[in-house]
């Protein structure tokens, strides 16, 4: 009675703005899919193969279906519980995760600095030992990659990575997830990131090519990626076949792309160096004079928080902006992160062609 109740609540427009957000992807037969990925970490896209994150996708795209447009009620995280420890605040990590893990019949854990604070009151190892005994997952934003694996070393169940200083997995999920939906393809798409070389363009250096995708990167001097992960990237893309470009100028990496992509050029923990960086970033400003050398079809995407000073009004709230599925797209592919680490589930939507 319940199920019927919500499904007759549900709006008609929220069902065709549902509807909008599937139309790449069709229904069908279970597909069986190859990939197991239960009781793996999540702590970095460098781990997992191009078939392993198409995976995630496909389960995203699978979730927010039944869900959202059907109204199914999926209780597949029944009876689990996960640990979230988060040493930076988020909006987004936070509201995806808590309502998305309990839309699944879950018990999400919210832990900040007031209630654990690693690797001071407590040892990283008897943290992951304590948790992994009350919990089946745990989900940790940190300082510090480093952490991270630490924690993956000592405990034993699953560690996801809600941000660290070197990538930002989730989030990337969530930016290829809402492509998909877009343009109902991702191979072949060119990628320009015009900004700050930090955790968001690592993750997407790290699984752009094994889609086959392209990645022109615009930093200003002294902000560039990492050098081993931009090693490591050339290295894909000469094995996928694509084309991965490094320049300091924002005109250049945005020519002929497909998406462009910025993010904030100061982070926490960055406060201090406010005006310098915002006087190193002078030029690095998303306007709709960037997007006359796009493509015809582009699209524009940020993780959020936003600042004027990185992308203004007239491209953020423009038609070509995707931030908004985007953010929502947070929670569809952090559910799917969850299912496929702690269950046994398989997708029923048809798998889509990546």
């Amino acid at each position: 009675m319940l199920f019927n109740l919500k499904t007759l609540l549900r709006s008609s427009a929220l069902q065709q703005g549902s509807w909008l957000a599937v139309r790449n992807f069709q229904c069908g037969k279970s597909v069986q899919s190859n990939v197991q990925l239960k009781g793996r970490h999540l702590l970095t896209l460098k781990d997992f193969t191009g078939e392993e994150i198409k995976y995630l996708l496909w389960l995203s795209a699978d979730l927010k279906y039944r869900i959202k447009q059907k109204g199914e009620y999926l209780p597949l995280l029944q009876g689990k519980s996960l640990s979230m420890i988060f040493e930076k605040r988020s909006t987004r990590t936070r509201l995806s995760t808590e309502t998305g893990f309990a839309l699944l019949g879950g018990h999400p854990c919210f832990l900040t600095t007031q209630d654990i604070h690693l690797g001071v009151n407590e040892s990283l190892t008897d943290t992951a030992r304590v948790l992994s005994g009350m919990t089946d997952a745990i989900l940790a934003r940190v300082y510090k990659h480093s952490d991270l694996d630490q924690l993956a070393k000592e405990a034993s169940v699953p560690i996801v990575n809600g941000l660290s200083e070197m990538y930002h997995p989730i989030q990337i999920l969530a930016d290829y997830l809402t492509l998909q939906e877009h343009y109902g393809f991702l191979k072949g798409l060119t990628l320009s990131w015009i900004g700050d070389g930090n955790n968001i363009l690592h993750s997407i250096m790290m699984s752009a090519a094994k889609f086959g995708m392209n990645l022109q990167v615009a930093t200003p001097k002294g902000y560039e990626p990492d050098p081993g992960i931009t090693k490591l990237a050339e290295k894909y893309a000469k094995e996928h076949g694509t084309k991965l470009s490094l320049t300091f100028d924002p005109m250049e990496a945005a020519q002929g792309s497909n998406v462009l992509i910025t993010d904030t050029w100061i982070s926490m923990g960055q406060e201090e160096e406010k005006n310098k960086r915002l006087r190193d970033f002078r030029g690095y400003q998303i306007t709709m004079k960037t997007a006359e050398v796009m493509a015809p079809n582009w699209t524009f995407l940020h993780c959020l928080p936003r600042k004027p000073e990185e992308v203004d009004d007239e491209v953020f709230y423009s038609p070509k902006s995707l931030v908004f599925p985007e953010a929502e797209n947070r929670k569809w592919t952090i559910m799917a992160v969850m299912v496929s680490l702690l269950t046994d589930y398989s997708p029923q939507l048809q798998k889509p062609t990546f």
